[in-house]
């Protein structure tokens, strides 16, 4: 998601909800973990329950972020069956998926292989204090509702950019730092971002995160 094409006054509100700037500054409520461990860019988390709100795209990478993003901002801006606006919160979760229609058509495509079977599944995470019964319905039928389980976590830490090719390169580094650390993974990976793509590439805090046993 390195750009989204929406206007100038969108994205000066999006910055305002999110408390972010070119600076990399975050001042938003992030998903909540206790950090049980750090070796460098490495940690194991342990992941509190949450609640999001989450659409699955199609389409090639950064059109497909681009579309989640304005899909997920519509609703905790307003379109869903209170009405209600809901604060932006940090980070940013997607992973590879397929819908069950091209799971039939293309079992065995990679990961994070570009093809046209291939479809991304973006997530924001609603504040801590929603459950899944008290969330506002989104109105759009391309988002819906659901809860992540409490789950521990590995994670490497990196900057710059959020693209295939840099995904592919942490989570095999991810990888291998489980296999040493002796866990198995639980889970396929999935990424997150805490800026917007307006901060400086530097400064910006990306994620590759594996649940693990």
């Amino acid at each position: 998601m390195n750009r989204i094409s929406a206007p100038i006054s969108g994205m000066i509100a999006v910055t305002l909800i999110t408390g972010c700037s070119v600076f990399g500054v975050n001042t938003v409520e992030e998903a909540k973990y206790d950090r049980l461990a750090v070796e460098d860019h490495f940690e194991l988390r342990l992941y509190a329950p949450m609640v999001t709100a989450e659409t699955y795209v199609e389409g090639d990478f950064k059109t497909a972020g681009r579309t989640a993003f304005r899909q997920l901002f519509g609703y905790i801006s307003g379109e869903n069956s209170a009405s209600n606006k809901i604060a932006m919160t940090a980070p940013v979760f997607a992973n590879a998926n397929r819908s069950d229609k091209a799971e039939k058509m293309a079992m065995a495509v990679p990961l994070l292989g570009q093809t046209e079977a291939a479809g991304w599944r973006y997530k924001f995470v609603l504040p801590a204090e929603f459950l899944l019964e008290s969330a506002p319905i989104p109105l759009n039928d391309a988002v819906s509702l659901a809860t992540i389980p409490a789950s521990k976590v590995a994670v490497i830490r990196f900057s710059g950019s959020w693209d295939q090719d840099t995904i592919a390169d942490k989570t095999a580094q991810l990888h291998a730092w489980i296999r040493a650390q002796n866990m198995t993974p639980s889970s396929e990976p999935r990424w997150a971002g805490y800026n917007p793509p307006w901060t400086l590439p530097f400064l910006r805090r990306n994620e590759v995160l594996i649940d693990v046993n």
